[in-house]
């Protein structure tokens, strides 16, 4: 892997050069500011769960994500903030290589989920994503009974059987199945809204708590690593409340990396938080209260205040 050329310490003397390609890289608004790699070195207690190093994403021409390095703890919430097209969620994708279904996508780099590494040759991608998995911006519910959306993912992964071939042979699931759904969906803060309404059609729920059912979903798989991409915002403010709720209970057991918008919600559920600005540049990482109380960049400052973005 080799260095980008974008990165540049605070002992680099600039030239017009330099000062030219720097703002050429911002937005209208944007200060003009040299990133100083101890922004970026977030130090926590224990071992990370992700770990990323030197990672860059081209889509053909376009230099989407610029030699990005962090480390992710786990157990615990870690918002990715930034204005559009910064490179948050092909970021986020490049965690459980969704962005590999992308024909343009390039992606170079590492990325090791608990010491082992994702893009080596020979990583079976179901599986990867059974222990990362992604919760999307819009609810997408099979159109399938809620019983069917919890249980599908298990089935399909052989960690269930059910059915008449399964009663037969005396292999059946059934028991371990109902358990399942009702401890997935009490994990999402839904069962209580749903436990007498299993096979109805999960397109008949509301939009907050098809999100939750979507939660649900992946959590009956087993992930030790939950990606949401934006996850309330389709939302009302009652069903986006829930949500957060849910996201920082999760964090209990859970490592989740959360893209977002909102910098009120971010502030509000994270316990760090990375700042991406223009050019797919990693910009600032730490601890949320500092990021929002004490920022090192004035540019990211100058984005939490809302002078651009």
């Amino acid at each position: 892997m080799s260095e980008t050329d974008f990165t540049q310490t605070d002992t680099d003397e600039p030239t017009p050069e330099t000062d030219a390609a720097a703002e050429s890289e911002t937005t209208a608004g944007e200060t003009d500011e040299r990133v100083r790699e101890e922004w970026r070195e977030y130090e926590f207690a224990g071992e990370p769960k992700l770990s990323v190093e030197d990672l860059d994403v081209h889509y053909g021409d376009d230099h989407a994500l610029k030699g990005v390095s962090m480390d992710i703890p786990e157990e615990s919430v870690t918002a990715l903030i930034g204005p559009s097209g910064c490179g948050k969620s092909t970021f986020l994708r490049c965690l459980n290589r969704m962005n590999d279904r992308i024909k343009a996508a390039s992606i170079d780099g590492s990325v090791e989920l608990g010491g082992e590494e994702i893009y080596q040759d020979g990583v079976d991608l179901v599986e990867l994503r059974k222990r990362v998995g992604m919760v999307f911006q819009a609810p997408n519910p099979f159109p399938k009974s809620i019983r069917d959306n919890i249980s599908y993912g298990p089935r399909k992964h052989g960690d269930l059987d059910t059915g008449l071939v399964a009663r037969v042979l005396g292999r059946d699931d059934t028991d371990e199945e109902r358990e399942l759904v009702e401890q997935s969906l009490r994990q999402a803060a839904l069962w209580d809204e749903v436990e007498d309404r299993l096979d109805d059609n999960a397109l008949g729920l509301s939009g907050g708590q098809q999100q939750r059912l979507c939660i649900a979903r992946c959590l009956a798989v087993g992930p030790e690593v939950i990606l949401m991409d934006e996850p309330a915002s389709a939302l009302d403010p009652v069903a986006t409340s829930k949500i957060e709720d849910l996201i920082e209970d999760l964090a209990e057991d859970y490592t989740v990396v959360v893209v977002t918008h909102s910098m009120q919600q971010a502030a509000r559920i994270s316990d760090q938080t990375a700042v991406f600005l223009t050019g797919g540049e990693l910009v600032e990482y730490d601890d949320t209260d500092k990021i929002f109380e004490n920022p090192e960049s004035q540019r990211v400052e100058d984005y939490i205040t809302g002078k651009f973005g």
